[in-house]
Order: structure tokens, then C-alpha cells, then sequence
């Protein structure tokens, strides 16, 4: 009986972390979900000719175009998906870490972003409650993995914002504020 109740305690012990484990790594790929969701339908409904849109006037020199903008945030998911697995990222920062180049048209620019995402997700499934604090070296600093996951977030989001508002200027409703 005190064998079958000690196997019991410890089962019960490994499925409550691997519940956890699950929870953490939910968390983080719910994250990317909405990452995935709300910037790769506003790339889909933004025209093919409007790609290479940049807002015109005062403080707008130089800023990165449509296309870039999605490039951007795809390369960035790449390098921090790869900082995050330990691994060299399969794709450099490139010019002004908009990624390689050649990546022109709507349809590349749009499967060059959902590869970054595939490659995060594999990143933020390695994520447990057991890793989630340990250190992982970056351009920053030494950062916990969960700070690293959430920077795919948070950064891709500050880049959504600049996508929406030229999306706006060229008479698109981004998706995500549609009303369903």
C-alpha cells in the first residue's frame, strides 16, 4: 500500500509540472498566435502595390516601408526564436535587420513571416515552468527565457502598430479591427 501510495504522490507530482509546462508554453504560443493572426492578415489584406509604402512629410524620412516592416519583424522572430534555441539563426539581420535580400514581392514577404513564426513556435515549445528562468545570452544581456519569449511579442506588436497606420493611410481597415 505505502508503494502504490508513493507511486501515486509522485504521478501526481510529474502530472501537475507537466500541466504547468503546458500552461507556460500555452501562454507564450498564444501569444505568438495573435502575432500570427493580426499581423499576417493585415499583410494579406494590404494590396501588392502598396508594399513598397512609406508615409511621406515631415519625420517620415527614411522610415522602412510596408514590406519592410513585415520583413523586420520576421527577421527579428528568427534571431530571437534561434537566441532562444541556442541555435545560429537561419536567416542574418541584413540591411537595416529587415532580413536577406530579394524578399520583394507580397507572397515572399508573407511566407518569409510565417516561416519566422513556424521557427518560434518551435522555439516557445521548449519553454516549461522547469527552464522558464534560466539564462539565455542576447544582444542585450543575459535574460530570462520567458523575457526572451515574450520579446517576439511585444516587439512584433510595436511594428504592427506602424504597419496599421500605413495600412490606414491607404484606405485599409486592418482586419483585427473589423467587427465581427
Amino acid at each position: 500500500m505505502r508503494t502504490i501510495l508513493v507511486a501515486f504522490l509522485s504521478l501526481t507530482g510529474a502530472l501537475n509540472t507537466a500541466m504547468a509546462a503546458d500552461r507556460i508554453t500555452k501562454m507564450y504560443d498564444d501569444q505568438l498566435r495573435l502575432v500570427e493572426e493580426n499581423i499576417g492578415s493585415l499583410a494579406r489584406a494590404m494590396p501588392a502595390e502598396k508594399y513598397g509604402f512609406t508615409p511621406s512629410g515631415a519625420g517620415f524620412s527614411g522610415v522602412r516601408t510596408f514590406s519592410e516592416q513585415l520583413r523586420h519583424v520576421a527577421t527579428m522572430i528568427y534571431m530571437t526564436a534561434a537566441i532562444f534555441l541556442g541555435e545560429k539563426s537561419p536567416y542574418g539581420p541584413g540591411a537595416n535587420d529587415n532580413g536577406p535580400e530579394g524578399i520583394e514581392s507580397k507572397d515572399a514577404a508573407i511566407q518569409y513571416f510565417e516561416g519566422s513564426v513556424a521557427y518560434a513556435r518551435k522555439a516557445i515549445s521548449t519553454l516549461s515552468e522547469k527552464n522558464q528562468l534560466d539564462p539565455v545570452n542576447t544582444y542585450f544581456g543575459s535574460m530570462p527565457r520567458v523575457a526572451v519569449a515574450a520579446g517576439i511579442a511585444y516587439h512584433s506588436f510595436d511594428h504592427y502598430g506602424q504597419m496599421v497606420e500605413y495600412a490606414r493611410m491607404n484606405g485599409i481597415v486592418p482586419p483585427a479591427s473589423k467587427q465581427k
